[in-house]
């Protein structure tokens, strides 16, 4: 669905010398990220990610930015720049190089190597890529990008800075400012530092965490508890995590060698990613901890260490699979710990609380964020903001990633240190740069692309409307059969319902009605079967509405004899 701007339009021609930025996805929302910049008629795409369905779109795998606004100018694309390697900033990638196989991909060693896997899983060849780290420079048409090193709950994250005859811009990507990060990569503020005093004619920042005073947790704090965790725990030990969080699967390798237990991964994205992580470097494992996941049995349940997918109460994941007792080695004991070391993203809530409720039913201790620090955020709190604002000084300033009252918020800090010009924009907002100032200059029409299964695009959303009222209001089938020649009901109305406790014999009030509908409909020499569809609808939607208090989807068949 869009995001509704009714007072704005179509944006204008570009001014020369302008620069266009158009979010695609990202903004007004936490995942999806993906933004198109526009200059001189080329178009460098930063981002390609994608949003996970909530319980409101059942039957959706995934969500994708729309590639209708650019779909036209795809000969256009200069490059796709990708500032790291969660699925929410790379996730979507493979569906746009359906559409041009040959973008160029350009991003960290780790962000592309993650990329590949995901692309050979799409069957799709990989095009010319551009490995690049911090400090790196490079020119793709008028294009001229540098990459700055940002700390982030994934390693080898990029913030990037986009040259144009238009000015200076500063895409910070996912980021915060941990001084003592696992892997001792930092933010670096005096690239930042030093964009500003070149000046940054538009500053778009993260504002997921704008919210959050102070500065976010160090990672390092999260050592001791894990570690206090492991001693208290004499049986199993399950440590649920995002598939790409290589410092938190080092943390619990680690705690795990401390404590004289064997670890294994479950779960295919967490194979592939720690796989790809250790033979990068990323990963350290030490030397005998790793075991296969179904050896993990043969060894007593006080050496047992599972890493698996699922924190996010995934339904099919490794975790959910556990607490349903229909994982295939794994089977969770009174006494095992589980761990939930990860965020909750906004609309998960009820999933990954029904896989606690499944695990505590088994007798299981559930460790997670709400009773223990085992989860600190990747993204910079409102301190860190502030910080970077006083650093850059930035002439106009773009929140993104977010949903509203993130980049309200974000907007918020901005103004607060100086800076004269906030600009909000949602999904399909445009905003222009030109002559140093960015304004709010039009909209393109996007929306939700759905995923589901082998279709892409093709489900609505009436038809997802449709399946929410199948699945909470149920549906009732009604046969009626009627002699165009005698112009009467000859045979039904025939009614069954499925999804609520109702018997068939309730309707029994309900079929004279609909029989004196249609015959009334068919006496004034109304024969269209489509119309007499629609008198069996209404008719029997009000009885059930007043009579039952329901709204099920209701299929009137109407048959000529």
């Amino acid at each position: 669905m869009s995001h509704p701007h009714p007072e704005l339009g179509a944006p204008p021609e570009l001014p020369t010398g302008g620069l266009r930025v158009i979010p695609l996805g990202g903004l007004g929302e936490v995942g999806r990220n993906m933004t198109v910049f526009e200059y001189d008629g080329r178009l460098l795409i930063v981002d390609c990610g994608v949003l996970f369905p909530d319980e409101h779109q059942p039957g959706v795998d995934l969500i994708l930015p729309d590639f209708a606004p650019i779909r036209g100018r795809l000969d256009a694309i200069e490059a796709l720049v990708l500032t790291h390697g969660h699925e929410d900033h790379i996730g979507a990638t493979p569906y746009l190089l359906r559409e041009r196989g040959d973008i160029p991909l350009v991003g960290s060693e780790l962000t592309l190597a993650l990329l590949n896997g995901k692309l050979r899983e799409h069957r799709l060849k990989q095009p010319v890529s551009h490995t690049v780290k911090e400090g790196d420079r490079i020119s793709f048409g008028p294009f001229d990008l540098e990459f700055i090193a940002v700390n982030h709950s994934i390693p080898d994250a990029l913030a990037v800075a986009i040259r144009t005859g238009a000015g200076l811009v500063l895409h910070t990507g996912d980021f915060k400012m941990d001084q003592l990060p696992l892997d001792g990569r930092i933010t670096d503020l005096r690239a930042f530092a030093r964009l500003g005093e070149e000046g940054v004619d538009l500053f778009l920042t993260d504002s997921t965490n704008a919210e959050v005073p102070g500065f976010t947790t160090a990672e390092r704090k999260i050592t001791p508890v894990l570690d206090q965790v492991f001693r208290e725990a004499d049986q199993r030990i399950i440590v649920a995590c995002f598939a790409s969080h290589v410092h938190r699967v080092q943390q619990i390798l680690d705690t795990a060698v401390a404590h004289d237990r064997r670890v294994a991964f479950v779960g295919r994205s967490m194979v592939r990613n720690m796989g790809v992580a250790r033979d990068l470097g990323y990963l350290t494992i030490p030397s005998g901890v790793m075991v296969e996941a179904k050896e993990l049995a043969d060894l007593p349940v006080d050496r047992q260490v599972l890493i698996s997918t699922g924190s996010q109460g995934e339904p099919m994941s490794a975790l959910a699979r556990i607490a349903n007792r229909s994982h295939h080695f794994v089977n969770l004991e009174a006494g095992d710990t589980v761990v939930l070391a990860s965020s909750l993203i906004p609309g998960n809530e009820n999933a990954v609380y029904r896989v606690i409720n499944g695990l505590s039913r088994w007798g299981a201790r559930v460790v997670h964020k709400g009773n223990a620090l085992v989860h600190v955020s990747g993204h910079a709190s409102a301190g860190e903001l502030l910080y970077c604002y006083n650093i850059v000084r930035p002439r106009n300033v773009l929140p993104v990633h977010g949903e509203v009252r993130h980049m309200l918020a974000n907007g918020a800090l901005a103004k607060q240190t100086g800076v004269e010009n906030v600009v909000y924009a949602e999904d399909g907002v445009v905003v222009d740069l030109v002559d140093g100032v960015a304004s709010v200059t039009g909209k393109v029409p996007v929306g939700y692309v759905f995923v589901d299964g082998p279709s892409i695009g093709d489900v609505t959303e009436s038809e997802l409307k449709d399946r929410r009222i199948l699945g909470e209001e149920g549906f009732i089938s009604v046969i009626v059969v009627v002699d165009s020649v005698a112009g009467k009901v000859s045979a039904g109305p025939e009614i069954h319902a499925r999804g609520h406790a109702w018997d068939d014999t309730m309707f029994e009030a309900i079929k004279q009605p609909i029989v004196d509908a249609v015959n009334g409909l068919l006496s004034e020499g109304v024969d269209d079967t489509y119309q007499l569809q629609q008198s069996v609808r209404r008719t029997i939607g009000r009885w059930v509405s007043s009579t039952h208090k329901r709204r099920p989807m209701i299929i009137p068949v109407v048959v000529e004899a």
